[in-house]
């Protein structure tokens, strides 16, 4: 009665009966239940009928002793018993097919639901990621979600089935003594008010525990990634950092004693108030069997109905809390896929293939201005564990840019740091959209193209190569799934990396861990370039490809990129200026301003702030070669 489903019940969060809900929440929670309404049905008619199943044992019980046993009548006995049997197999085949249908619900659901938000944040702008944590975005997908379907399932099957269960035991109580069913009832106030305390108080350890959960996942997970890993070995101390994860699993370990204690308290309460009940009905009822009012099955009938009330009914205390748990985890489900897409494509947006194979894959800015949006224009406070976000305006970043890259160029942007140099290449790969003015390729505005074909168009290799914890063929084919191992191995050759790939234990099936860390910096380039390669995108955006490299790494990576370069129109940025003396035209920019732009040899007799950073790190190159 006390056991497993009741008791997760109580560490439900009991704060959330507080909470507000939207009026349209209800509707689009029916809506995601929409497809599954047949399913449904069936689920509450099988709930109907096993209450209904449940409720006739205890009077064929009655009936067998006062007719079959107190008068002998032996067939009465058997046939009154295989039904009882009969009815407890029903309850069986009920009970497996409510799960069945639950289950089909449930992990439906959790499927819709996971795949909506996941499809549904894949298409949330940078800036999003750049503010939500990590970890409330796999909340969202794992907890929330779950918490979301019990709607439909166990919340589901509480409500009903206690209900009907409480229905059907009362009317069958009052039908056979009115009065003892009248006496029994007086300590349901026993059950369910200490139900109650208790379950605020096992709460309230419950959210403890998930905060002292969360705070040692999250340093497992800082931790435990390669880069947290290195930072620990070089910074860290690994006596204090054990000591502090000792203390947070060793308040984990108190709070579960505490919990475990609690409980055991909860149960051992609940089970001698029901003991206690059953031998106040026992012992009033045999009185009036003696006398005469009652028969003894009815007496055994009403004891046993006793054991069917006082747990639904202690469930049902608390069920406020249960429906509300699951509703507050829909609208923060709702709350991710409500936040809409700054980027979306717009209605008729064309392909941009075709206009580039016709006219080249020039890009143009044209009086771009642009901003970073606010944090309530992007993001949701609770993803940002704050309680509000800022809506104060951000200052500009860029201001009045123009320039353009013809088709088949190499431009490069030079200036120094916070000059809008990287935000240029977001915009170009469309990561984000100016806040006025346009950016285009091929003379067409990329809000007015789909995000498909811009993909298809643009290729970018940052100087933070990312891989995934996957093999060397994988992480390629991110970039084209269809492609061959024949045209990993051209684009790897291309990328001068070939040689270092195929000496590999596993050749291109070799897993290159956690963000490619097994590689070294200028692999994990090169690994990108060739990634580049294989997707042969029209336009080259490159984002300080080689600033953080050695010379032989930068020597063998500019090899690469001049593979990857030859022929595409392609906008460099560059911190290293002797990298991009070769260039088209160099774009300088200040302030987020265009201030110069010319060829190197140009910029050098203008003798403004590019030949001034050129001067700089010429002397700078000087002096590190003289030491």
């Amino acid at each position: 009665m006390a056991g497993g489903p009741m008791m997760r019940s109580y560490l439900n969060d009991a704060t959330v009966t507080d909470r507000r809900l939207a009026r349209t929440t209800l509707r689009r929670i029916l809506g995601f239940a929409q497809p599954y309404r047949a399913s449904l049905a069936a689920f509450v008619a099988l709930l109907v009928l096993s209450a209904a199943a449940g409720a006739v044992t205890p009077l064929l019980f009655r009936r067998l002793i006062d007719d079959g046993i107190a008068t002998g009548d032996r067939g009465l006995v058997l046939t009154l018993a295989a039904g009882a049997a009969g009815i407890a197999l029903l309850t069986a085949a009920l009970a497996v097919a409510e799960r069945w249908l639950s289950s089909r619900v449930g992990e439906g659901l959790i499927l819709d639901l996971r795949t909506a938000v996941f499809d549904h944040v894949q298409r949330m702008p940078l800036a999003f990621f750049a503010r939500a944590r990590t970890g409330a975005l796999v909340q969202r997908l794992n907890g929330d979600v779950l918490g979301a379907q019990q709607a439909f399932t166990s919340t589901l099957q509480t409500v009903v089935s206690n209900g009907l269960t409480i229905a059907f035991t009362l009317a069958a109580m009052f039908a056979m003594s009115w009065r003892l069913t009248l006496v029994s009832l007086v300590l349901v106030p026993a059950f369910v008010f200490p139900a109650r305390w208790f379950g605020r108080r096992l709460a309230a350890l419950a959210r403890t525990g998930y905060d002292l959960n969360a705070d040692a996942g999250q340093m497992m997970n800082e931790r435990f990634n390669v880069a947290g890993a290195h930072l620990v070995k070089v910074f860290g101390d690994p006596e204090a950092e054990s000591a502090r994860y000792a203390d947070q699993v060793r308040q984990l370990r108190d709070l579960g004693v505490r919990t475990a204690i609690l409980g055991t308290w909860f149960r051992v309460g609940l089970t001698t108030l029901a003991s206690l009940a059953i031998a106040l009905v026992y012992g009033l009822g045999g009185l009036q069997a003696i006398a005469g009012e009652l028969t003894v099955g009815t007496v055994v009938a009403l004891t046993a109905y006793l054991g069917r009330l006082y747990g639904p009914l202690t469930a049902m205390s608390n069920v406020q809390v249960d429906v509300m748990t699951a509703l507050v985890s829909f609208e923060r489900v709702l709350e991710v896929l409500d936040l809409e897409p700054a980027l979306a494509d717009r209605p008729g947006a064309v392909d941009l293939r075709p206009a580039v194979a016709a006219d080249g894959a020039s890009v143009e800015l044209d009086h771009v201005t642009f901003r970073y949006p606010r944090a309530d224009e992007v993001s949701l406070a609770s993803l940002e564990s704050v309680a509000t976000l800022r809506s104060d305006p951000t200052e500009d970043t860029l201001r009045d840019v123009s320039f353009t890259v013809p088709a088949g160029a190499m431009v490069a942007l030079v200036g120094p740091s916070g000059a809008g140099k990287t935000t240029v290449s977001q915009l170009v790969s469309r990561l984000y959209d100016p806040t006025s003015g346009a950016v285009r390729i091929a003379g067409l505005d990329l809000r007015d193209v789909t995000a498909a074909s811009l993909r298809g168009t643009v290729g970018v290799v940052s100087q933070e190569a990312h891989l995934f914890h996957d093999t060397v063929a994988a992480n390629l084919r991110f970039a084209r799934p269809d492609a061959s191992d024949d045209d990993l191995e051209r684009a790897l050759r291309q990328a001068r990396i070939w040689d270092l790939v195929a000496r590999l234990p596993e050749g291109v099936e070799t897993v290159v861990g956690d963000r490619g860390y097994r590689l070294s910096g200028g692999e994990r380039q090169r690994l990108a370039i060739a990634r580049l390669l294989l997707k042969a995108p029209d336009v080259v955006v490159l984002d300080e490809a080689t600033a953080h490299l050695d010379s032989e790494s930068e020597a063998a990576v500019q090899a690469a990129l001049d593979q990857a370069l030859a022929g595409r129109t392609s906008l460099v940025i560059a911190h290293r200026l002797s990298t991009v003396r070769a260039a088209d035209a160099i774009v300088v920019l200040a302030d987020g301003r265009v201030v110069e732009v010319g060829t190197h040899g140009e910029l050098l007799a203008a003798g403004g702030l590019y030949a001034e950073l050129y001067a700089t790190q010429f002397a700078a190159a000087e002096t590190s070669a003289a030491e």
